[in-house]
């Protein structure tokens, strides 16, 4: 099986790594071979093993969206982990609109996204026009849940509130699931 799929531009060095160290990681891990057109920006992948070729996949795209390949490692090592992609250009109209959102999920110094990794156990990544988050398909919902929340202008405490609640939640099904 093949994939072509489009890169950021500046993100074709990361992708690379230091002497091609990142793609061979990738290649290595996934049994696939990735070839990188870096004057287009077009990555194509070709793989055999239908899950490992996904992974890969998925490793790239992360990878794209802003995250560090060692952060994005982790689609490589965890079977049931994914990456989903917002995009946030439809809620704003102008440059400045985008900066103000893109501050409003990162928080000063990068405290919201920290404390909602923390709370969702997910890596979150706010990059040009989206906010992607790792996690699993439930740490991911909520996650969004949250962004979408500040997004929309509600107060980051009331953002908090809303994710502790929801840990509480998730521990408390963690508990009836077992007795």
């Amino acid at each position: 099986m093949q994939q072509e799929t489009k890169i950021n531009k500046e993100r074709i060095g990361v992708l690379i790594g230091k002497d091609g160290s990142v793609k061979a990681h990738i290649e290595k891990q996934t049994q696939t071979t990735i070839t990188v057109d870096s004057a287009g920006g077009l990555v194509l992948v070709e793989g055999e093993d239908a899950d490992l070729f996904i992974r890969a996949v998925a490793t790239i795209h992360a990878i794209s969206r802003g995250f560090s390949p060692e952060r994005a490692y982790v689609l490589l090592e965890e079977d049931d982990l994914y990456i989903e992609v917002l995009d946030i250009s439809d809620t704003a109209s102008t440059p400045e609109q985008m900066d103000r959102l893109r501050g409003r999920v990162i928080g000063r110094n990068g405290r919201a996204r920290t404390q909602i990794e923390d709370m969702t156990q997910t890596s979150i990544s706010v990059y040009g026009k989206t906010v992607a988050v790792i996690g699993d398909v439930e740490q991911i919902r909520v996650a969004l849940d949250a962004v979408d929340m500040l997004i929309s202008g509600v107060e980051h405490e009331t953002v908090f509130s809303f994710l502790e609640k929801k840990r509480r939640e998730a521990k408390q099904n963690m508990i009836s699931y077992y007795y």
